[in-house]
């Protein structure tokens, strides 16, 4: 070997030796001769494991990188607090515009359809907001078939996207279909008006109708309880078909169950909309101040809008589009294919 190989310490020989063993060792062993031959032959959890468990977090990813898009209609006699409560559930002024009539252009008035197209982003998620509003219904001395260019309106979304599906290039096709319809009733009645009775039946067919108490400040809560009573007791007379919400699964929690049996005890909702902040009890919150105190928007013994609010946007939004999509538009579609053939 030479004068080199005697020149490094007995001590490093040996241990270079021991080490070369060992790898041999381990490189002829029979687990390892398996792996190395047998890549698959690893961990059982590793062994069991596909990766589709994965697909949620692509449909995820793709969804929020497509944005969302939801088309809310209101409908009512003016001064129910429409727009304000538009404003009050997505934080935002889609009315900076509109002017206010006066009572002469209020008599010529007829029923128009007017939209509001918004883009709101929260936490990377993005929503295509379309409020479309119907200003001049149930205004008119005589109102018979005042919901007319409403059900036009509706119909010619469905012609529209059958038309677009039916066409050669289906990629970018707009969803402009009405997805839910908030119905607003007048808190000073005693129950539905003929009017009320015939939107409804005119577009329960067409459209998820979420009927409304506007304006729940001026009832006290023992009237709010016997007006919801009425209505609900009117709907099912009169065959009205309001969106029902889904049933629960067996395998949810106990605390969406708890707040799914609150959702439908609840309707017809008794709302309240305010944009304006005032202070109680050293804090700011939304709501309205009265001369016997102030009604907060957000507090649930004062009203339900934080239960609308989380049934139209947290909770039940994606199963209003599924219904619009699976019944009402289907419905349509199988009408259209009925005559053309």
């Amino acid at each position: 070997l030479g004068p080199r190989w005697l020149s490094i310490p007995p001590a490093a020989v040996m241990d270079s030796i021991i080490i070369q063993e060992r790898l041999v060792e381990r490189l002829l062993s029979p687990r390892t001769q398996a792996q190395r031959s047998h890549p698959a032959k690893l961990k059982d959890h590793e062994k069991q494991y596909v990766g589709f468990a994965t697909l949620p977090n692509q449909v995820h990813r793709k969804s929020v990188k497509k944005g969302f898009d939801f088309t809310l209609m209101v409908a009512g006699e003016s001064g129910l607090g429409k727009s304000t409560l538009v404003n009050s559930l997505f934080l935002t002024d889609l009315y900076k515009d509109r002017k206010l009539l006066n009572a002469e252009e209020r008599i010529n008035q007829t029923v128009e359809i007017v939209k509001h197209t918004v883009d709101i982003e929260e936490k990377g998620v993005k929503l295509k907001l379309t409020i479309v509003d119907t200003p001049g219904f149930g205004d008119a001395v005589n109102n018979t078939e005042c919901w007319k260019p409403i059900t036009d309106y509706i119909d010619q979304q469905f012609e529209q996207y059958f038309r677009d599906e039916s066409g050669l290039n289906r990629k970018n096709i707009q969803d402009n279909r009405v997805h839910c319809c908030l119905y607003f009733i007048s808190p000073f009645g005693h129950g539905l008006r003929p009017v009320d009775v015939e939107f409804m039946k005119a577009l329960h067919e067409k459209v998820n109708i979420v009927p409304l108490i506007a304006k729940a400040d001026c009832l006290i809560p023992s009237e709010i309880r016997k007006l919801k009573e009425r209505i609900r007791e009117e709907i099912d007379k009169f065959g009205i078909k309001v969106y029902q919400f889904p049933e629960c699964d067996s395998d949810e929690d106990e605390e969406f169950k708890q707040q799914d049996r609150e959702l439908k005890e609840s309707a017809p909702f008794a709302v309240i909309g305010s944009n304006t902040v005032v202070e109680a009890k050293g804090q700011r919150v939304r709501g309205r101040l009265y001369p016997w105190g102030i009604v907060e928007v957000e507090n649930q013994a004062h009203c339900d809008f934080v239960k609308l609010r989380n049934m139209l946007i947290r909770t039940h939004m994606h199963d209003l589009k599924d219904v619009t999509c699976d019944v009402h538009y289907e419905n349509y579609r199988a009408q259209c294919i009925q005559q053309m053939t």
